[in-house]
């Protein structure tokens, strides 16, 4: 996985526009109104999560529509997937060990 992607993601106001764009796709303009930022940090913020490889720029008339990429996120996913079969491992085992404890307590009253 590459650390650029975590690195783009980890400032908050790059998050809050990544979710931004879940809904499909803004303006500069927008996306600065709906987070209550300026213009040229919005700006700012696109151009590390264009760099980054997580959107891209559609030309529609003369506006520039920023739109959020699938494949890094897919590949983001693929990689917390095996993450979360070793949790869901832990998770299991801790939820079959309370089991015991609690049909041990039973036993005890």
């Amino acid at each position: 996985m590459d650390t650029t992607t975590f690195s783009a993601l980890a400032e908050p106001n790059r998050m809050r526009i990544v979710e931004l764009l879940l809904d499909g796709p803004l303006t500069v303009g927008d996306i600065a109104d709906k987070l209550g930022l300026r213009q040229p940090q919005a700006s700012k913020h696109l151009r590390v999560l264009l760099e980054a490889g997580l959107v891209e720029v559609q030309a529609v008339a003369n506006r520039r529509n920023y739109k959020l990429r699938l494949e890094p996120f897919q590949e983001l996913d693929a990689w917390l997937e095996t993450y979360r079969e070793v949790w869901d491992e832990r998770f299991d085992a801790l939820a079959g060990y309370l089991q015991k404890l609690r049909i041990k307590q039973n036993e005890q009253n």
